[in-house]
C-alpha cells in the first residue's frame, strides 16, 4: 500500500489556520522560525543584474520585523532586561530588527553593546566582550566572526515574547558577610562568643 501524497493546499489551510489570530508582525517571526526549524533557506533580495533591461528595478521587500524605527533608548526601557546578558540579547535584537534601517546590522560587537549603554544610560560595562560570550553560552547569541554576535531564534523568543518580565525583581548583588566570606553556622558563633 502507498502512502498518500501530502496535500498542499490543506498544509496551508493548517499553518493559515494555526496563525489566526496573531498579528502580521508575530506572523512574519513565527513563519521565519518555521523556515528555520524546517533548515530552509531564507529567501535574498533579487540582485541588480537579475533584471531584464527596461524593467523597473525590483522593490526591496520588506524587514523581516518592520519596526517603527523607534530609538534604542525607549526599546530597552520598553523590553526592561534584567542581567547583562539579557541586555546584550535586548541589543542585538534592537539592530537587527526594530532600528531604523539605516542602523540595522545583522551582528554587534563589545563596541556595539558599550554604545548602546552610553545611548540608554546605562553604566558602562567593565567586559562588554564577556558579556557577549556569557550570552553566547546561555544559547541567547550565535558567534558569527570574531568578536561579533547575532541574535538567534532562543534570543529573539526572549525579547520579543517574555521581556518585559514584569513582576520580576533583580536579585540584589551578593555581599560577604563578615565572617570573612564563609557562613556563619551556629558552631562557629559558638566558638567565637566562648573565648
Amino acid at each position: 500500500m502507498t502512502k498518500p501524497q501530502p496535500d498542499d493546499l490543506d498544509a496551508v489551510r493548517t499553518i493559515v489556520g494555526a496563525l489566526e489570530g496573531f498579528d502580521a508582525k508575530d506572523k512574519q517571526r513565527i513563519l521565519r522560525w518555521a523556515q528555520e526549524k524546517l533548515g530552509l533557506a531564507q529567501p535574498s533580495p533579487p540582485s541588480s543584474s537579475s533584471t531584464a533591461p527596461g524593467a523597473p528595478p525590483p522593490t526591496t521587500p520588506p524587514a523581516p520585523f518592520p519596526g517603527q524605527g523607534s530609538d534604542i533608548k525607549s526599546f530597552v526601557e520598553k523590553k526592561n532586561p534584567s542581567s547583562d546578558t539579557q541586555f546584550a540579547a535586548t541589543v542585538a535584537y534592537y539592530y537587527r530588527f526594530e532600528a531604523p534601517v539605516q542602523l540595522r546590522k545583522e551582528s554587534i560587537t563589545s563596541e556595539d553593546l558599550q554604545e548602546a549603554c552610553r545611548q540608554v544610560g546605562r553604566d558602562r560595562l567593565p567586559r562588554p566582550a564577556q558579556i557577549l560570550v556569557n550570552a553566547h553560552a546561555q544559547g541567547l547569541l550565535d558567534r558569527e566572526e570574531r568578536g561579533a554576535y547575532t541574535i538567534n531564534t532562543v534570543g529573539e523568543n526572549l525579547v520579543a515574547m517574555a521581556l518585559p518580565s514584569e513582576g520580576k525583581v533583580r536579585a540584589p548583588a551578593r555581599t560577604k558577610n563578615r565572617l570573612g566570606g564563609k557562613k556563619a553556622t551556629r558552631k562557629s558563633v559558638k566558638r567565637k562568643s566562648s573565648r
